[in-house]
């Protein structure tokens, strides 16, 4: 049972000389993880004016997210973690940095936030970390704010008696989890989960869950549906494949490059609206001019007289 202490003994000495990346192996690197996984899963949700990252560790995620929004922020129970952000992302003017004691979100102003995102993180907290952040992201949330959570659901395979699961938790999972334990708090905090996808992660067994939340009354509020993915390992040897058949070796999808690219695209096409706009009020203008008004007079006089066609 993975407590707050404990999550901030083993991350405050983990060995990151590989940024997390490590954790990415199943899918060849951290590039297929977030394109081919992750990103079809969010894409609905974002860009979002401010995003939240809970727990992103060494920013294997937040590379990418920075990008996505006008604003960042990053909350971290472990101060080696956000010292590491800091430092990777210090020419990124729209980043804010927060260490945390592992629950609270007082740093945050109420109805904030746009997206609040964690993955392969909070599957090691239990479950009052899990409603500590939700009752507060109820209130941090904006109206038609939306979260997406990467979070343990071992406790489905939980003996009662023993506590304890009948095969090795080695992925280190959260015990008292389950995604019906996370989508009752969800509603007991006034949130409403609207997707969730129980999945493998490395074994048979549907250890983890992708819950996708939202306030009540909001504009993504529908019935929750729940799908379990045993397959989903084999979402991640599909990529490690396409990579294999399509990539470059020592290519790397360069997701700064894609924002410039983005950008300087918007600015193409707000100079053409702008232009477009001022086309169209000089046609107002001469539409209401007296030049313009004598000419269509004199244009229905000719006509009248049936000197033209």
């Amino acid at each position: 049972m993975p407590t707050i202490e404990e999550n901030l003994g083993m991350w405050s000495h983990y060995d990151w000389s590989q940024s997390g990346d490590e954790w990415s192996q199943c899918w060849g690197e951290t590039t297929e993880l977030w394109w081919g996984t992750i990103f079809p899963r969010i894409k609905d949700f974002v860009p979002a004016p401010t995003i939240l990252e809970i727990a992103p560790g060494y920013g294997r995620f937040t590379d990418y997210l920075r990008f996505l929004c006008n604003q960042l922020i990053v909350v971290d129970l472990t101060p080696s973690c956000i010292e590491a952000c800091r430092q990777r992302f210090s020419e990124s003017r729209n980043i804010q940095f927060f260490n945390n004691d592992g629950k609270s979100l007082e740093m945050i102003e109420d109805q904030s936030i746009d997206f609040v995102f964690s993955f392969d993180s909070l599957v090691h907290v239990e479950s009052d970390v899990l409603e500590a952040y939700l009752q507060q992201l109820s209130h941090k949330l904006k109206p038609n704010g939306i979260g997406f959570f990467h979070h343990s659901n071992i406790g489905e395979y939980v003996n009662p008696e023993t506590g304890e699961t009948e095969f090795l938790n080695v992925h280190w999972r959260a015990k008292t989890v389950t995604s019906q334990d996370f989508f009752d708090i969800c509603k007991n905090a006034g949130l409403q989960c609207i997707s969730q996808e129980l999945v493998n992660w490395s074994w048979e067994h549907l250890s983890d869950c992708f819950s996708v939340f939202t306030p009540q009354g909001s504009k993504w509020i529908r019935p929750n549906t729940v799908v379990r993915n045993d397959q989903f390992m084999q979402e991640a040897a599909r990529l490690v494949n396409l990579n294999k058949l399509y990539g470059l070796p020592g290519h790397k999808l360069n997701p700064e490059k894609l924002f410039r690219r983005e950008q300087r695209l918007r600015r193409e096409l707000q100079k053409s609206r702008e232009e477009l706009d001022v086309l169209r009020n000089r046609i107002t203008a001469m539409e209401t001019s007296k030049f313009w008004k004598l000419r269509k007079m004199w244009f229905y006089f000719k006509q009248s007289l049936k000197l033209i066609k």
